[in-house]
């Protein structure tokens, strides 16, 4: 459990952190665009009320309140069926990832009514549209590491 709660703080602060950092001190709520290493990496500000890549964006804000119950459900589940697996160090971590990154999310819509996005990559001549944050980078790699992890646990003895 403590490797759950750790891996959540880990996610959470440094999601928090990274918005306060970028959006609110170096000013992107007022400037938008802040080119950091074009087209590698930009700071793109973007207020997201619907989940992934804008899906179900524009929704009402009775729409804000599901998905914010929806993902403290998930963070709820992601828990309780961790913590009846097999003990694994970087299952619990891994799950911890994917909450505190959901958590940070939800925060951002309790207080703006939206999720803080930032984070613009391209490369190769493809030009990304879409903003992401620090949070969408721990569940992502938190899933991922569910996954590979949930896999080793199955394998044959």
């Amino acid at each position: 459990m403590r490797l759950m709660v750790a891996g959540c703080a880990l996610a959470f602060g440094l999601d928090q952190l990274s918005k306060n950092l970028v959006i609110h001190r170096m000013g992107l709520v007022d400037r938008f665009a802040i080119d950091v290493w074009p087209p590698i990496l930009n700071f793109r500000y973007g207020e997201n009320t619907g989940i992934n890549f804008g899906l179900f964006d524009g929704a009402a804000d009775m729409g804000r309140w599901i998905l914010i119950g929806v993902s403290i459900l998930i963070c709820i589940a992601l828990s309780v069926w961790t913590l009846r697996q097999p003990p694994h160090r970087g299952l619990r971590f891994a799950a911890g990832l994917v909450a505190g990154g959901a958590l940070g999310n939800v925060l951002d819509r309790v207080v703006y009514g939206y999720v803080l996005d930032f984070l613009n990559m391209s490369c190769c001549g493809i030009h990304n549209p879409f903003v992401f944050n620090v949070a969408d980078v721990f569940i992502f790699g938190g899933a991922a590491a569910l996954i590979l992890f949930d896999g080793q646990l199955k394998k044959p003895t």
